[in-house]
């Protein structure tokens, strides 16, 4: 028994590597006539070579934009801001003064503003003026009331107007030149009860008494000789009311509509100087330029910043420009006398 455990022991080491190696799943075909053993492989194929095609290689001109260039050397830093003009096309607004464009470029652009909105073509167009409304040491400019006849109107219909007046006569002239309504003092009861309306109210100087109880219903509809409607020409007030444009200053500013976005850009161009030359003549000039900054919008867009200087009258502009002269001389002078 010695011997034949001997040889077993020696025989298991040798045949180990048979016993606990893997063999690959076989399938017995059957056949009538023998039994054939088939392997079967249990790993993929390798996968074919694929040759690569040469695709011919495409050189992409390279675009070089020109970077923009903004001379400051001559100019001081703006206060609180980071320069005078972006050098990128896009930038943070507020660290950057907002750009001046000129009028007719403006009116161009809010014509383009209006195509990529799909917003009306016939929108209001306004204009805000800010004014400078200081005179010598502490009188200032009191907040007026205008009203003018722009070059190309916007409006079609026709102001509605009542005249006050005690004779007859004025009051058949005034509803032959196209008043509403023309009467004396039996029209206040009516005013006050609502029954008679109107856009504006005019009035002869002798019955401007007998209207005070209207003062606190009309407020700044009632007839004052400042704003042009009280005087003995009744058919020459009621041509500027019937057509005219009507603008107000509140606190230092006017803003009020000038024209509609479907109108020629020289048409909105001529309704903005006439609004600024009448503005301007509310000021001597010896007291410096009247108007600070001019805006331009319209009722879908941004407000856009113009240059007025050229929208002022001539003399105007001189004035302007001479303040200017004289205002860098003094500060020249002073820099000197430092050195």
């Amino acid at each position: 028994m010695a011997a034949p455990s001997r040889n077993v022991l020696r025989v298991l080491p040798r045949c180990q590597r048979l016993f606990f190696t893997c063999r690959a799943p076989s399938v017995f075909c059957s056949s009538l006539t023998a039994h054939k053993q088939q392997s079967v492989r249990s790993y993929a194929a390798a996968a074919a070579a694929k040759q690569k095609e040469k695709k011919e290689e495409t050189v992409q001109e390279k675009v070089v934009k020109e970077k923009k260039k903004v001379d400051d050397k001559n100019r001081h830093k703006p206060y609180g801001l980071t320069a005078w003009a972006p050098v990128d096309d896009v930038y943070m607004v507020r660290y950057y003064p907002r750009p001046v464009y000129e009028t007719s470029t403006a009116i161009e652009m809010l014509k383009n503003f209006q195509k990529l909105d799909f917003s009306p073509e016939n929108q209001p167009v306004y204009t805000n003026l800010r004014l400078d409304m200081k005179l010598e040491k502490k009188k200032k400019v009191d907040p007026f009331v205008s009203i003018i006849h722009l070059p190309h109107p916007f409006k079609s219909d026709i102001n509605k107007i009542v005249v006050f007046t005690e004779n007859p006569d004025q009051a058949r002239i005034a509803m032959e030149n196209g008043a509403a309504v023309a009467g004396g003092a039996e029209l206040v009861e009516k005013i006050l009860a609502d029954e008679i309306t109107a856009d504006f109210y005019l009035a002869e100087p002798d019955i401007v008494q007998k209207l005070l109880p209207l003062k606190n219903k009309l407020r700044k509809k009632f007839p004052k000789s400042k704003r042009g409607s009280v005087g003995m020409n009744i058919p020459k007030m009621l041509a500027l009311f019937k057509s005219g444009h009507e603008y107000m200053v509140e606190d230092i500013y006017v803003n009020t509509q000038v024209a509609t976005l479907d109108m020629p850009k020289e048409y909105i161009l001529e309704n903005i100087r006439a609004i600024v030359k009448d503005v301007a003549s509310h000021k001597p000039a010896e007291f410096g330029p009247f108007i600070e900054r001019a805006i331009v919008c319209s009722r879908s867009s941004e407000g856009l910043h113009i240059k007025i200087e050229e929208l002022l009258p001539q003399e105007e502009k001189k004035e302007h420009v001479s303040i200017k002269a004289h205002c860098l001389r003094l500060i020249q002078g002073a820099l000197l006398r430092m050195k």
